[in-house]
């Protein structure tokens, strides 16, 4: 458990394992997204039992989750586990309705259900990625992820790093 110094009283952080709840989660084979989106997925967002702030400003807890997030509120590994199948399941489904997701090689829709679950279904239904997976244009769509670097109008430099490898993923979807 890392130490965060809040003044002169020290805290702990609680972490978890991102590792433990991808295996909750595929244990239930309630979704699509495959271990390496998951793995991409978790990363990017960190696992974290307490709520926090992210850099886009919202309040968060888990794995990525705004629904339902109770500050002082400490979550079980699942807890977090349901609320991340909850939320990825979500994506999914904005990704079938809207990207024609159900074509889709597993890598590929695991890339694109990866920024959904990140920039939300709302702003990815109208996006010109969405666009290009309803016309089958898988290769450029994927060329479509490093556009999406911005959260609270801002430059996020680790939403660089998680777009170069989901377009990495959706690509190596277009070459199975």
């Amino acid at each position: 458990m890392a130490r965060v110094s809040k003044g002169r009283v020290a805290v702990a952080a609680a972490a978890c394992s991102v590792t433990l709840i991808i295996n909750i989660i595929l244990s239930h084979d309630l979704v699509r997204t495959n271990r390496a989106g998951l793995e991409l997925i978790g990363n990017a967002e960190g696992c974290r039992r307490d709520p926090y702030t992210c850099p886009a400003g919202i309040i968060t807890d888990g794995i990525g989750n705004t629904h339902g997030v109770k500050p002082g509120t400490r979550k079980t590994d699942q807890q977090i586990a349901q609320d991340w199948e909850k939320n990825i399941q979500a994506a999914e489904e904005c990704v079938n309705q809207y990207a024609d997701g159900k074509s889709l090689s597993d890598d590929t829709f695991s890339a694109v259900t990866s920024i959904t679950f990140n920039a939300g279904c709302a702003a990815m239904k109208k996006s010109t990625l969405f666009a290009l997976l309803r016309q089958s244009e898988i290769r450029q769509a994927c060329d479509q992820f490093p556009r999406w670097v911005y959260g609270g109008g801002k430059l996020l430099p680790g939403l660089v790093h998680r777009r170069d490898q989901e377009k990495a993923l959706c690509l190596k979807g277009v070459y199975q």
